[in-house]
């Protein structure tokens, strides 16, 4: 890695599309950059909004969950100084999180020649969130299901869904604390049973590319959204109506308070632009799949820029 630049780039990711809790998950075109080269000591740096106020030392997401698996292969990490570049809102639900994990397994993997399979990075990922459906997305790209226990992790990557998405998100964060806290500790059987049946038609409707009935399936979630609701105003407004602005449904966006839309390929700008006038306390942005997953460059640099050539 002397006289190179790593490049280590993840995509943002939205879980549950409503009913999918802790399983489904699709990867978004907001991305997480770092750039790492050699030094004698580990720093991290930031210029961009969403990154206000990182660690800029060992105590940084990155390098404590990258010195974690470090230790676990058995090596330790050279350090390094890092640059950091985000377009992920942080706390808004789009897996800011999963995406510095996923940067941080990258990093680790590379700076110890572990050459570790996609599998094995999922394992140790999902062990870390405690669920796959935000770090498999960042991982692999496009739409993913998950089930992930102490025993074993097991994923099927299911492409990359052709929509737009339209996104509604609010100025102030929800800590994922928080809104796991507000959850139940149970649910009644048949309530469980109900919500099985919708994820399941979910998505089965995802795969054979049956928006309107996905969309439908979106807003009949009963694991979250009835708990959650409370704490974004405006989501059953706009899950109740987001039809109306002609998209296939809407659903909070992993633990909120984002509400993701999905839409018909092409018409996510209009949508945004209507939501908007009708939903001014969210800045609604328009943003698709992202077919990519994580992955890694090198570059070189100039001795007196440090700039890639």
């Amino acid at each position: 890695m002397e006289d190179e630049k790593m490049v280590i780039t993840v995509p943002a990711s939205s879980a549950n599309l409503g009913p999918g809790f802790d399983s489904i998950g699709l990867a978004v075109d907001r991305y997480l950059t770092l750039e790492a080269e050699p030094s004698s000591e580990w720093h991290f740096s930031s210029n961009s909004h969403a990154l206000d106020g990182i660690p800029s030392g060992k105590e940084n997401l990155v390098y404590i969950v990258a010195e974690e698996l470090a230790r676990q292969l058995g090596t330790e990490l050279s350090p390094c100084t890092i640059k950091m570049t985000s377009d992920i809102p942080l706390a808004r639900g789009l897996g800011s999180s999963a995406a510095a994990i996923i940067a941080a397994v990258e990093l680790a993997d590379q700076l110890t020649g572990a050459s570790l399979s996609k599998e094995e990075k999922l394992r140790f990922a999902s062990l870390w969130e405690g669920h796959p459906d935000n770090v498999g997305p960042c991982l692999y790209g496009g739409l993913i299901v998950g089930t992930h226990s102490e025993e074993d992790t097991n994923m099927v990557h299911c492409g990359v869904p052709e929509v737009d998405l339209v996104m509604a998100v609010p100025e102030k964060e929800l800590m994922t604390k928080k809104a796991r806290g507000i959850l139940p500790e149970q649910v009644e059987y048949h309530q469980a049973i109900r919500g099985s049946s919708v994820s399941n038609v979910l998505i089965a409707a995802l795969l054979k590319e049956d928006w309107e009935l996905a969309g439908k399936m979106m807003g009949r979630d009963v694991f979250h959204h009835p708990y959650r609701a409370k704490l974004v105003p405006g989501l059953i407004d706009i899950m109740d109506n987001v039809r109306d602005y002609g998209a296939y449904g809407a659903a909070l966006s992993g633990a909120g308070p984002t509400v993701m839309c999905l839409a018909p390929r092409g018409t996510g700008e209009t949508i945004r632009k209507n939501l908007q006038l009708d939903f001014p306390d969210f800045d609604v942005q328009t943003a698709k799949p992202s077919a990519f997953g994580a992955y890694t460059r090198y570059t070189k640099v100039t001795e007196n820029s440090g700039m890639s050539l």
